[in-house]
């Protein structure tokens, strides 16, 4: 009997499910919490409103030329200065060769031309010229003493010297044809020199270019007389920077920062540090 109660225990347990100590599931793993940089301190300087690169030739002094230290110079670059300020941009000056400062520009290699440009028809069909920042008239020089330093009809029946093929030569071509001698050199050294030597009683030409060579040991003999000669169909409207025509918004500020030097008597003391005489 015993044995088969053990049997029939044995039976019964076999049956009968057997519960199975479940494991507590483990928690899903959590992403990382991203690190989040603290934001550098705001400047206290506000970024330049423009980049600018502006190319100069740096042979033609007073105007522009080139540095003891190799480095831009002259009117130009004191007016370029200036104007950097009051746009508040951070300018770098270069020089270049004179034939690369256009295609420099269009290239995108500089941004601004301040060598001298006289304004024509052909630069105003390429470049966005600014307004006018000088204008050298014309103006006639003559030996110390001479008679002419009054109206320029007291040069008819005179022999005038003047470079040929130039804007001075037409103007003296529409102005004295008929009531002068008109004797054409190829370079202004030459009529000059000529004029040093008596060859001519007075020559015409850029009034700042004269002045200038009045200065020299060369010129000591002569002087600039009469009044300034300013017209427009021959010798033009002045020097203007080049600038590409797509930048309009930098050449607004440019002109905007050189109406303001002349507004406020910037302009008229950069001129004198270099001129006896106005260029605007």
């Amino acid at each position: 009997m015993m044995r088969w109660l053990a049997l029939a225990f044995t039976l019964l347990a076999a049956t009968i499910p057997v519960a199975v100590a479940q494991q507590p599931a483990k928690p899903a793993a959590r992403a990382p919490v991203p690190q989040t940089r603290p934001a550098p301190p705001k400047s206290p300087f506000q970024p330049p409103a423009f980049k600018l690169t502006i190319a100069t030739w740096g042979k033609y002094p007073p105007f522009n030329y080139l540095d003891r230290k190799g480095m831009p110079a002259g009117f130009e670059m004191d007016l370029a200065q200036e104007a950097c300020e009051r746009m508040k941009a951070e300018c770098e000056f270069v020089a270049a060769n004179w034939d690369d400062l256009i295609p420099g520009l269009l290239d995108k290699k500089f941004d601004i031309v301040m060598a001298s440009l006289e304004v024509t028809p052909e630069r105003r069909r390429r470049l966005g010229m600014s307004r006018r920042y000088y204008l050298s008239p014309g103006a006639f020089i003559a030996a110390k003493g001479a008679p002419f330093d009054g109206p320029t009809s007291l040069l008819r029946n005179k022999r005038i010297g003047v470079q040929k093929d130039s804007t001075h030569a037409d103007w003296l071509d529409k102005s004295f044809r008929r009531s002068a001698q008109i004797k054409r050199y190829d370079t202004v050294d030459e009529e000059l020199q000529a004029l040093a030597k008596q060859e001519v009683d007075a020559v015409f030409g850029d009034k700042a270019q004269l002045w200038l060579w009045s200065q020299t040991p060369d010129g000591k003999c002569c002087e600039v007389v009469g009044q300034d000669v300013k017209d427009t169909p021959t010798l033009g409207i002045g020097v203007s920077a080049g600038i590409r025509r797509e930048d309009v918004k930098l050449r607004e500020a440019f002109n905007k920062a050189l109406s303001e030097m002349i507004g406020d008597g910037t302009y008229k003391k950069l001129n004198a540090k270099y001129f006896p005489f106005s260029l605007n």
